[in-house]
This record gives structure tokens, sequence and C-alpha cells, in this order.
């Protein structure tokens, strides 16, 4: 099926809506605002390179004149940057909130608020940024949605160490911050009415993400890739059927085939136990009422 058609199947106007998304210059990013852009979102850009932000903007908006695009700087890393584009994004009245931004084999430091920067910026911030707007996405009976990963299954959480800051493989670093973001949101909306959750994922695709490799390796891969796996755009409709499409507790919707091929699916997640989806929701309560009363 060509990705008019399904768009065209799955997809509706949401003229006049108020979308924000975090990472919207990345690969992966940029499809979505595409996709949304045509379908009549007004989008508010959240990333923390302002040039990069403002050329995609502008292209935007020579595609699409009949919306408006704002930007709004937020560095993930930073609470006074994500304290300060929740307070924007308040006073937006954003409809629906997209966490797309992520971070996975990137030199490692402790940020100010005593985390892993992997922890921080794909779970600990998305994390707060979502528990504040709540009321506003509340009153507008708006959505989340929110990238997982399959490398959330590469990990078990650490009680001792839940930011896996003495870890050093990559992927269960990123993999446990992503087991973080999405079980703490399932517990979070499970009994949540006003507004509806989405997790999504986009399988395996050719992103600043998997351009984590050295150089000459990913020279050669690269292209090998491109064949094996989605790109960008077709990802994306992941993401996209999420905006539609709200997933009830422990699903969430991905590539139909084995999680990286093919079209959009919803599925049931069997990968987090009762038990540790309970530890990571009061963890995950524990580190937003730190930083709510800090």
């Amino acid at each position: 099926m060509s990705i008019d058609k399904w768009l065209a199947d799955n997809s509706s106007s949401i003229k006049g809506k108020t979308v924000a998304i975090t990472g919207s210059t990345g690969g992966l990013g940029r499809e979505i605002c595409k996709f949304l852009a045509s379908l009549g979102a007004n989008l508010c850009l959240l990333d923390r390179n302002e040039k990069t932000s403002e050329e995609h903007r502008s292209v935007l908006l020579a595609a699409y004149p009949d919306i408006i695009v704002t930007r709004i700087r937020v560095n993930l890393e930073n609470m006074d940057d994500v304290r300060q584009a929740v307070k924007e994004l308040s006073d937006a009245k954003v409809d629906i909130f997209i966490h797309n931004a992520g971070a996975y084999s990137i030199p490692r430091h402790k940020c100010s608020t005593g985390f892993d920067n992997v922890y921080q910026i794909n779970f600990v911030s998305p994390y707060y940024m979502i528990r504040e707007l709540m009321p506003v996405l509340s009153k507008n009976h708006g959505r989340v949605i929110v990238v997982g990963s399959i490398a959330h299954n590469y990990s078990v959480i650490d009680k001792d160490d839940i930011d896996f800051s003495t870890t050093s493989a990559a992927s269960k670093v990123y993999g446990n911050a992503k087991r973080y973001l999405m079980f703490s949101l399932y517990e979070l909306f499970k009994d949540e009415s006003c507004v509806k959750l989405s997790v999504t994922h986009p399988g395996i695709t050719l992103t600043n993400i998997t351009a984590h490799y050295p150089k000459l390796i990913y020279a050669i891969i690269k292209h090998p890739m491109k064949i094996i796996f989605m790109s960008p755009r077709r990802a994306a409709l992941c993401i996209v059927k999420g905006v539609f499409d709200d997933c009830s507790y422990c699903e969430w919707i991905g590539p139909r085939v084995f999680n990286v091929w093919g079209l959009p699916e919803k599925k049931k997640l069997r990968t987090c136990k009762a038990k540790e989806i309970k530890e990571i929701a009061k963890i995950a309560e524990t580190v937003y009422s730190g930083l709510k009363n800090d």
C-alpha cells in the first residue's frame, strides 16, 4: 500500500489543532511534521538548535502556507529550558504533544539534576513535561504520543542504579530510559479519561540515532540499511497513527513485521512484568516530585 493511500485511510484533518513535537528537525521528526502539516495542523517545533529549527520552519511554511509554525528552543538536558518550554506550551494551549527526540550513543555526563544525560533526555525531561502539561491537555481533551523503542527490551531496571550511570553499553542505557518512559506512562494514563496516550515506535530506520557508528563502518552499512530497513518517511507513519489511535494499557503501535518492517499495527506488549511496571511508576513519580519541588 502506498503512503498516500495509507494516509487517506487512516488519518483525517486536524486543522486548527496545535501539535508540539520534540526533535522535529531529525530524520523522523521532519517526516512527522510534513505529514501533520499536510493534515492542517499548526506546529510547535521544540529543538535545541535554533538555526536548524528556523530553517525547518521556513521549509514547512513554504510548502504549507496556511498553517502556523512556531518554535521553542529547548535542550532536554537542561531543566531550566524544559520548565520554560512547558510554560510556553501551556500558554499556547497545545492540543497534542509528541515526544520524538532521543539520544542514543552520545558522550555521557551527569546533568544538573544528577541524572545521566541519556536518561535525562529520553525519560526525565519528557516525563516531567507530560506531567506538567496534563492540565492543559485535559482541558483540550488532548493527546500524548511518545516514541518508544524495541531497545526497551534490552534491560531490566536496577533500583540501585536507575539511570544506568554505571553501565557502558549504549543499547542498555538507552533501552533502560525508554523502558522507564513507556511503562511509567502506561501507569500514569491507566485511569486517565480526558487525555489519550499513544506509545509508538518506528522499528529501525536510518536517522541520526542510527548514525552513531564510527564513520568508516557507518559509510559501509548505511546503504544496505536503506535497503533492509524502512525509510524515515515510511517509519513516521507509526507515529502519525498514534495521533489518531490511542493505546490501551501496555499496547504500542509499530511496524507489523517483527517490529521492524511494514505498515503500522497495534500490538500488546509483554516485555515488562506487573511488579516492575509498578516500580517504574513509583520511581517516575519520585523523580518528578523531586524536580517539581526543586
